[in-house]
């Protein structure tokens, strides 16, 4: 814990001097990131097995770390972080995301932009492929796609049956339209239990595999699977499939949240919150500067942040610019005293900071600029 104004005392996430950085602010511990890197191609076996997602970090200066340990393929949820990974010169960039209206225009415009990068985008219905084929056909182009297939989430994908069939049939007749392979995204597989997660991932996998054998009776090779949320990452990594990519995104920093979920994986919470007391006239309790505007707020209110400085902290209350803590430390951080809150949700909090302070060995050693958080960059 800490009781001087001026550093950080703590085993992982020390800060020798924290005086001239600005609080609420983001940090980005350097180690912890390459260290999560390191595990996450453990897991994988070989960095050609992954395709992470960016909106995690949101940075050039991550994006630039995976290529430099020959991570090539790299997903992405807008057309913004697309753009972000393209100037890195990422090869092979996967929109995980189906796209209309506008966007179909600047994804020709990427297209153009940057030849050197391969872009794909999900598809999970015919006129959304219609639709994608007109703009790839009209311009004389072409991108590749991944068939959007529903896991149980809920949320996107077509149903495993005839009419994923006739889609993936349509796509390999379309103009502009380059049919790639298969997106299972499994990211609502989030039980604590490792064994009933990953009976839960099998038991997914399982069906995927049945489905593919229905494409190979009517004559359609199945060439590439992204697949897998952090949850389902580890046990399908164990499968013998090849031309699988596994695609987490969330390891890259982790969060408490998953830190707390899923303890036997071997991720570190690169991604903290530089906050400081601003008040403590209240005995037992400290008034921070973390508001939810500088956290995730998707989480319950008093369930947003963990405190790693100080283990027995309570939210009890949270507003924009304020986050009031009870705990029996309140003591021991007079005002003004630098500390550290852990995000329950750390692909979000990228989004609510234009820059993150980068730490390493204790020391300030660089500035990221959050880039990825745009909606749009140039195009």
């Amino acid at each position: 814990m800490t009781t001087d104004s001026h550093s950080i005392d703590h085993e992982i996430y020390r800060i020798d001097d924290v005086s001239q950085i600005h609080s609420p602010g983001l940090l980005i511990y350097l180690d912890c990131v390459k260290a999560n890197l390191a595990e996450m191609i453990r897991i994988a076996g070989n960095p050609n097995r992954l395709c992470p997602h960016c909106k995690t970090h949101k940075t050039r200066e991550i994006a630039k770390l995976m290529l430099d340990h020959g991570i090539d393929h790299q997903k992405c949820a807008t057309i913004a972080e697309a753009e972000m990974l393209a100037t890195v010169g990422v090869p092979k960039i996967l929109i995980a995301y189906q796209l209309v209206g506008p966007n179909l225009d600047r994804l020709s415009q990427l297209i153009d932009k940057f030849p050197n990068s391969r872009f794909g985008a999900l598809i999970d219905s015919p006129h959304a492929l219609q639709m994608l084929s007109q703009k790839m056909h009209a311009q004389n182009q072409s991108v590749g796609i991944l068939i959007d297939l529903e896991t149980g989430m809920n949320r996107t994908g077509i149903d495993l049956g005839q009419d994923a069939i006739e889609l993936i049939e349509m796509a390999m007749s379309s103009p502009g339209i380059v049919m790639d392979g298969l997106h299972w995204y499994d990211g609502h597989n989030r039980a604590p239990d490792q064994a009933e997660r990953n009976g839960i991932a099998m038991a997914g996998w399982n069906r995927l595999q049945q489905f593919k054998d229905q494409l190979l009776l009517s004559g359609i090779q199945i060439n590439l699977v992204v697949a897998a949320g952090i949850g389902s990452f580890p046990v399908l990594s164990e499968t013998a499939t090849t031309n699988l990519q596994l695609s987490p995104g969330t390891p890259t920093y982790f969060d408490a949240d998953m830190q707390e979920r899923f303890p036997d994986m071997n991720f570190q919470c690169a991604a903290q919150i530089l906050t400081r007391v601003i008040s403590n006239n209240r005995p037992g309790h400290l008034t921070l500067d973390v508001g939810h505007k500088s956290c995730a707020a998707d989480m319950p209110a008093g369930n947003r942040l963990r405190f790693p400085c100080i283990p027995d902290a309570v939210e009890v209350l949270q507003t924009e610019e304020h986050c009031v803590i009870k705990t029996a430390l309140a003591d021991q951080f007079p005002l003004g005293s630098a500390t550290l809150a852990t995000p329950r949700h750390a692909c979000p909090v990228s989004a609510v900071h234009k820059f993150a302070t980068v730490i390493s060995d204790g020391q300030v050693v660089d500035q990221w600029e959050m880039i990825g958080r745009d909606r749009m960059l140039t195009i």
